[in-house]
C-alpha cells in the first residue's frame, strides 16, 4: 500500500464512467461494456463462486422475463425479504429493469412488520430469501390480496412444497426463459421505457418514532448521486468492496450495489453476519465501508489479542503504533513528515503494523468509510496510525446517503468534513439543525405528504433533524440529534453522543445511552461486548452461568466503572456520568431496542428500561 504521508490516492472523479440515465439503463451499458470481467463474489460452503457481467446479466434477463410472464407491469412494486446475498441483487435489477419499483425488507422484521411494509407499498411479488422468510410471508398472506405471487431464493427444506402461490427462483427464470423466447424484445422496450423521472426504489426509515415511512427515490436521483460519489471517494474496476450491510438500508443499496454497478469495482458478499472478520481477511477489500460498530468491534479484537500476545510483541505494537501516531499528528496538521520519521514508519510497519492491519483484513484498504452513526475520534486516528486513512461521511435515507465527506488530503477526526460537491447543506440560524438541499433528496414519503411538508420546506430544504456547528472551513460536526439533547435539571445542555462514543472505544462496551434529561447527572445504560468481557472473566477466573451473570459479578460492574472513569475524565464535572446499568440480556439485530444497524434505539431504551432507570436516581 502507500506510505501514509503520501496519502492514499482516492482522487475525485467527475467524469461519467458509466453512461445511463436510469439505473437499469447504467445495468445493461456495463454488460456491454464488462461483460467478461468478474462483478460479484460469493462465498457458500467454502467455496467462493464468481459472477461476471454476463452471467449477472443472464440470470436478471431471466428473472426479468419471469416477473413479465406473471404479469408484472410498469410502476408495481416488488419487495425483497432477506439478507445481503448475490440473489438480492439479482432481484433488484430485474425489478427495475421491468420498470417496477424495487422495495427491500430487513429480515430481521416480524411478520406484522412484513405486512405493513408489503400493504404500505402495494406490493404485488414478494421475494424471500428461505423458508424462514417465508414462513413470516405465509403468516400475513391473508391480509395482503394485492400479493400475486412469492418467489423463494433458497428451496431447501421446502421440495415437497405445494402452493400455487409460491414459486422457487430458478422456476421464476425457467418461465423467464419460455417467455423470453416469445417475447425477446420486451426486456429492451421495458428499459427503454424507464425514465430518470420514474419511481425506482423505496427505502423504509427504521421507525424508532412511529411507523416506518417509505422514501421514495427516483432514477434521476440515485443515478445523480452515484455519481456524485465518484467524486467524493472513487474507486474503479480494480477495487473489491465487501458486501455485508442490509441491502434494504441506504448505505449499502448506494454505496456498495449501485456504485460499484456504476464504477465495475466488484462486490464481495459474506456468508452471513458471523463470519464477517473471518471473510473479510480472505477478501481484504481495496475499499471498506462500515459501520461505527464494525469499527469498534475490530479495534476491540486488536486490544484483546494484544494481552495474549508476547512481551516482545507488546512492546513492538507499542513502539509501532506510537510512530504511526506522530506521523498521523503531522498528517492531520498539514506538517510535513521527515525522511527519518518516514524510515521509523516502514520500519514500524514491517515490526507491528502490517501484522494488525492483516489481522483486521485491511492490509491492501487504499481508504475506509464510514457513517450511519458517529464514531469515536480517537478511534479515526488510530486507523490513521495504523497507516490506513478513515474518511467519515454523513447523510440519511433522504439524501440517498452521502451528503458531507472528510477529503483524505484534509481530514479532522470528529469532523463530518463539508458538503459534498452535489449537494447544499446550511445550518437553520435558529435551531443549528442541519439542512440539506439537492437533486440528491429524495422525492417524499410515500402515501404521507403531510410528512413530506413537515421534513422539505418550500424553498426544497430538507430538515435532517440533527443538529450541528460548521468551522470557516465549511467542516460540520453533529453535535446531536435535536431530540437528543440532554439539559440537565440544573440547566446544562450536554451532548449525549459524546460521551456515549468514548465509552464505545473500550473493547469492553458495544454500546451505551446516556441518560440525564430534566434529572440533577448524568447516568448510563450500557451493552457489554460479550466477547470480550467473557474472556476477561475466564482470564481473571470470575464465575459466571450465562450472559445475565456475567453482567451481575462484581468484577465485571468494576470493569466498566474503570472504563466509565476514564472518559469522565475528560469532561466538566457536570458532563461526568455518576451511574450505569449494564443491560443483562444479550441483544441482537432480532430485537427490537436495535436498530437494523445495531443502534441502540435512545427512546425505546429509555421507556423500557424505566425502573433500572429511576434506580439509579434514587
Amino acid at each position: 500500500m502507500s506510505q501514509l504521508w503520501d496519502l492514499i490516492d482516492i482522487q475525485p472523479n467527475h467524469d461519467i464512467v458509466m453512461p445511463g440515465e436510469t439505473i437499469p439503463a447504467i445495468f445493461w451499458n456495463a454488460v456491454k461494456q464488462r461483460g467478461p470481467n468478474v462483478w460479484m463474489r460469493q462465498k457458500h460452503l467454502g467455496i467462493w463462486r464468481s459472477w461476471t457481467w454476463n452471467q449477472t446479466a443472464v440470470a436478471v434477463r431471466e428473472i426479468s422475463y419471469g416477473l413479465m410472464s406473471l404479469g408484472f407491469a410498469k410502476g408495481e412494486c416488488s419487495s425483497i425479504l432477506g439478507n445481503t446475498v448475490v440473489e438480492w441483487v439479482l432481484a433488484d435489477l430485474a425489478v427495475l429493469s421491468c420498470g417496477g419499483v424495487s422495495n427491500g425488507i430487513y429480515p430481521t422484521d416480524a411478520a406484522s412488520q412484513v405486512q405493513y411494509l408489503c400493504e404500505d407499498s402495494r406490493t404485488v411479488i414478494l421475494f424471500v430469501e428461505d423458508d424462514e422468510q417465508l414462513d413470516k410471508a405465509l403468516e400475513v398472506r391473508d391480509q395482503l390480496p394485492k400479493l400475486r405471487k412469492i418467489v423463494v431464493f433458497d428451496m431447501t427444506g421446502l421440495r415437497d412444497l405445494k402452493d400455487d402461490n409460491i414459486i422457487s427462483l430458478d422456476d421464476l427464470r425457467e418461465l423467464g426463459r419460455k417467455y423470453l423466447a416469445q417475447h425477446p424484445d420486451e426486456l429492451k422496450e421495458r428499459v427503454d421505457a424507464c425514465k430518470p423521472e420514474d419511481l425506482a426504489i423505496l427505502v423504509y426509515t427504521s421507525g424508532t418514532t412511529g411507523k416506518p415511512k417509505g422514501a421514495m427515490h427516483l432514477h434521476a436521483g440515485l443515478v445523480y448521486t452515484v455519481r456524485g460519489y465518484n467524486t467524493l471517494v472513487a474507486q474503479d474496476q480494480n477495487d473489491e468492496r465487501m458486501c455485508f450491510l442490509p441491502l434494504c438500508h441506504i448505505a449499502e443499496r448506494m454505496g456498495g450495489e449501485y456504485f460499484a454497478l456504476y464504477t465495475g469495482a466488484k462486490l464481495n458478499f459474506v456468508e452471513n453476519p458471523e463470519t464477517i472478520p473471518e471473510n473479510v481477511r480472505e477478501i481484504a477489500p481495496t475499499v471498506f465501508t462500515g459501520v461505527p460498530r464494525v469499527w469498534e468491534k475490530f479495534y476491540s479484537g486488536v486490544m484483546i489479542s494484544l494481552k495474549e500476545a508476547s512481551a516482545i510483541q507488546q512492546a513492538a505494537y507499542a513502539w509501532g503504533i506510537g510512530v504511526g501516531t506522530e506521523i498521523a499528528n503531522k498528517v492531520l496538521a498539514g506538517e510535513v513528515v521527515g525522511s527519518w520519521l518516514k524510515f521509523k514508519f516502514t520500519l514500524a510497519q514491517w515490526l507491528a503494523l502490517n501484522n494488525v492491519r492483516k489481522l483486521i483484513g485491511i492490509h491492501r484498504a487504499r481508504f475506509l468509510v464510514t457513517g450511519a452513526a458517529p464514531i469515536s475520534p480517537d478511534l479515526v486516528r488510530w486507523y490513521l496510525a495504523l497507516g490506513v486513512p478513515m474518511l467519515e461521511v454523513w447523510g440519511m435515507t433522504e439524501t440517498c446517503g452521502a451528503s458531507t465527506g472528510v477529503p483524505a488530503d484534509r481530514m479532522r477526526p470528529g469532523s463530518i468534513g463539508p458538503a459534498a460537491g452535489f449537494n447544499e447543506v446550511r445550518l437553520d440560524p435558529a435551531t443549528g439543525e442541519i439542512l440539506v438541499r439537492g437533486k440528491n433528496v429524495f422525492a417524499g414519503y410515500l402515501n404521507l405528504p403531510e410528512k413530506t411538508a413537515e421534513t422539505i420546506d418550500k424553498d426544497g430544504w430538507l430538515h435532517t433533524g440533527d443538529v450541528g456547528v460548521v468551522d470557516a472551513d465549511g467542516y460540520y460536526k453533529i453535535t446531536d440529534r435535536m431530540k437528543d439533547i440532554i439539559i440537565t435539571a440544573g440547566g446544562k445542555n450536554v451532548t449525549p453522543s459524546e460521551l456515549e462514543n468514548d465509552l464505545k472505544f473500550s473493547p469492553y462496551i458495544t454500546d451505551a445511552v446516556v441518560i440525564g434529561d430534566k434529572r440533577p447527572y448524568l447516568t448510563v445504560i450500557i451493552m457489554i461486548d460479550q466477547e470480550n468481557v467473557e474472556k476477561f472473566a475466564q482470564d481473571k477466573d470470575i464465575p459466571f452461568s450465562n450472559y445475565a451473570s456475567l453482567t451481575k459479578a462484581s468484577e465485571v460492574q468494576a470493569l466498566i466503572q474503570e472504563e466509565i472513569e476514564r472518559v469522565n475524565k475528560k469532561f466538566a464535572r457536570v458532563e461526568q456520568i455518576k451511574k450505569f446499568f449494564l443491560l443483562e440480556n444479550q441483544l441482537t439485530a432480532e430485537d427490537e431496542e436495535l436498530t437494523p444497524t445495531m443502534k441502540l434505539k435512545r427512546k425505546l431504551v429509555e421507556k423500557k428500561y424505566t425502573a433500572q432507570i429511576e434506580a439509579m436516581y434514587r
